[in-house]
């Protein structure tokens, strides 16, 4: 289980566009070029159904389809803002536990062969536990489809998703990054590296800790799209490095996520001509005990550690003020389930004199025999990345005045995610993406007791 200390994040995304690229319609677009990105990571594999990190889904989603998807030209993602992708039209039965998908004709995957009725029951098959495949390693959503029956065909162009009960958000779930269609054909150990999709763009190499091309599907179902002809990824490690690459020219497009708001000042001095937007991430930074572990199978230590965090600190260094406070859901205005300001407030930690706070988890501690003279000492886990390891230094210095000292050990991204997936750790400090503004998406992923993320 995971005690979470919840900080919503806003990010700057910046790119390189002239005021008059910016303003030129979509109709007016020119085809051709190559749209140049850097990665600060290394993806752990290309298979979006078994990863949950945005580390895959940024490069390799533009491989793929989804039944359904968020309008790219809504900010606000929600039941109203989903339109259709693979599937042309969707409806619900009379008793609301069937939804049946009419699917789009003429579709090819990548290799050539048709996209068929049959693939969408082999990919939701194989997430419920009901297919042959042996080789789908990790099923990180698994939880979402708990009420899925099975997924009944009619031809080949109509798919029956069949409920045990009523799920309206289930148009949501499939409309998410993560729930895209697979082919029957293909093996799931190719997917992981040479994924066949149906997509704008083509794989045409993943070069593991070097870069990622992608090429331009001649045969895509959308009529003169993609404008584009390449996509590139280039690993860099630095961000500093990043950012200097970026300011000179060699990218296009700044990583999600990668320019916190403080860095945003110093991008702009040395890149005048980048436009920057400032958005909501759908990301939360949160503290995850494992309270199977003692000492912190104590809720009292637990609670000690909820009353020292300066959550109004972390915004302030971190994000210049921005960032917003929530819950478990993302917080109002960016998401829809969030609690009102005034109740998240009331949560332990959350409002009230930090002093005060920090005097009552003191005294905690103090009861339970620890002091500076007798530390509790840890091991906080979190990931190589800076949007990681900035705020689990500031954790790691606040954690201290209550008599917890502790030592930050640093996971690359496939150790984190293994780690985190056999609940082998005790202390982390965790930024969770919120991929589905939902409590059937968000609530069930990672706080149910029968879901892989929590």
């Amino acid at each position: 289980m995971r005690s979470r200390v919840r900080l919503a994040l806003k990010i700057c995304r910046i790119s390189l566009l002239t005021a008059t690229l910016a303003a030129t319609s979509a109709a007016a677009q020119k085809s051709g070029g190559t749209l140049r990105l850097y990665h600060n990571d290394t993806p752990p594999s290309a298979s979006l159904l078994e990863e949950s990190t945005i580390a895959s889904v940024t490069p390799f989603a533009a491989v793929f389809n989804n039944l359904v998807v968020f309008d790219p030209a809504k900010i606000h993602e929600s039941l109203d803002t989903v339109i259709p992708d693979l599937a042309e039209s969707w409806s619900w039965d009379a008793t609301n536990t069937r939804l049946t998908f009419r699917l789009r004709q003429g579709v090819k995957w990548h290799d050539g062969k048709p996209f068929t009725a049959k693939d969408v029951q082999c990919t939701w098959r194989m997430l419920i536990g009901k297919s042959e495949v042996q080789d789908f390693r990790r099923n990180p959503r698994r939880v979402w489809y708990s009420k899925l029956q099975d997924v009944s065909i009619n031809g080949d162009f109509e798919a029956t998703f069949e409920l045990s009960e009523p799920q309206p958000s289930l148009p949501v779930l499939l409309a998410s990054a993560f729930s895209p269609v697979y082919p029957c054909h293909v093996p799931q150990q190719v997917m992981r590296t040479r994924p066949v999709g149906t997509g704008p763009f083509k794989l045409a190499e993943f070069k593991r800790g070097d870069s990622i091309r992608l090429v331009r599907n001649p045969d895509y179902w959308k009529k003169d799209r993609p404008f584009v002809d390449e996509i590139t990824f280039k690993m860099i490690d630095s961000r500093s490095t990043r950012m200097l690459a970026f300011s000179t020219g060699e990218f296009d497009i700044t990583f999600p996520s990668d320019i916190s708001v403080p860095l945003m000042k110093d991008v702009m001095a040395r890149a005048p001509k980048a436009v920057c937007e400032l958005t909501p991430t759908g990301t939360q930074i949160n503290l995850m005990v494992n309270r199977v572990n003692p000492p912190f199978d104590n809720p009292e230590i637990r609670k000690a550690m909820s009353l020292a965090l300066d959550r109004k600190a972390f915004n302030t260094v971190l994000m210049e003020g921005q960032g917003l406070m929530g819950g478990a859901m993302l917080p109002q205005p960016v998401g829809e389930w969030g609690m009102p300001p005034e109740m998240v407030s009331s949560l332990t930690g959350y409002g009230g004199d930090i002093d005060k706070n920090i005097a009552e988890a003191k005294a905690i501690m103090q009861k339970l025999g620890y002091s500076d003279a007798n530390p509790l000492p840890i091991k906080i886990q979190t990931r190589n990345l800076p949007t990681y390891r900035d705020p689990a230094v500031m954790l790691t210095d606040q954690l201290k005045k209550i008599h917890i000292v502790g030592e930050l050990d640093i996971l690359d991204t496939p150790r984190w995610y293994a780690k985190l997936a056999k609940k082998d750790y005790t202390i982390g400090l965790n930024v969770t993406g919120i991929s589905v503004d939902d409590p059937d998406g968000n609530i069930v992923e990672n706080y149910s007791c029968k879901s892989e993320r929590n």
